[in-house]
């Protein structure tokens, strides 16, 4: 008699888990992330990254994605975990994050994302990337440092403008993230591997780290 009410709890359980998600959306999202990775990567052999073939390639799948994300957006609100999985709320992210062009609806989709991450239904890290693209996208500073460029001179990593440097590891750290040393040193390493050939013709033999903070 007590398997019964535990097997209609299961099914309930269940019932209110597939109430709460959207897979159709889920898996247009994934797919579109596929095309996204594509246009946000290195051009394909016998193309350079200023090709009018690439470029029109590039701003033909941004500007398809922007419509579809903001009816999206109208429609879901910034769908969250509960929605679309983890994975997929992490799409919705990944897409905006390359719609520079699009600066005040990368705004809007902050504002929508916020709640989420607040009922832990988004990444807070996702957040903060996002936070410092339109911020410097904007005009304005960055607030995690998440945004960096190089010193190709000695091979390490510089964030772009960074408000108030000093405390920028709590706010990291209030966002799930890694110190910005530690951080910065990954980035140097990884545009190390990627341009080894350009740095080795200079002498340079890996990149130059700072001083590793703790977590």
């Amino acid at each position: 008699m007590k398997i019964i009410p535990l097997f209609f709890c299961c099914i309930l359980l269940n019932s209110l888990t597939i109430a709460q998600t959207n897979p159709a959306l889920a898996d247009t999202l994934a797919k579109m992330v596929v095309i996204d990775q594509q246009a946000a990567g290195l051009p394909p052999k016998g193309l350079t990254f200023d090709s009018p073939v690439w470029q029109h390639f590039k701003d033909s799948v941004f500007t398809s994605h922007h419509k579809r994300l903001e009816k999206m957006l109208d429609s879901y609100g910034y769908p969250g975990s509960d929605m679309v999985g983890e994975e997929g709320a992490h799409h919705f992210w990944l897409l905006v994050q390359h719609l520079d062009k699009w600066p005040a609806f990368q705004q809007q989709v902050i504002k929508a994302m916020e709640q989420q991450v607040a009922d832990k239904k988004a990444s807070s890290k996702d957040l903060a990337y996002l936070t410092d693209r339109v911020r410097l996208n904007t005009g304005g500073k960055q607030v995690y440092g998440t945004q960096v460029t190089y010193n190709t001179d000695s091979c390490q990593a510089i964030p772009k403008p960074l408000e108030d440097p000093a405390s920028v590891n709590e706010r990291r750290k209030a966002a799930g993230l890694e110190p910005l040393e530690n951080y910065l040193n990954m980035m140097s390493e990884s545009h190390f591997l990627m341009n080894k050939e350009m740095y080795e013709k200079k002498g340079i033999k890996g990149p130059k780290l700072y001083e590793q903070k703790n977590k």
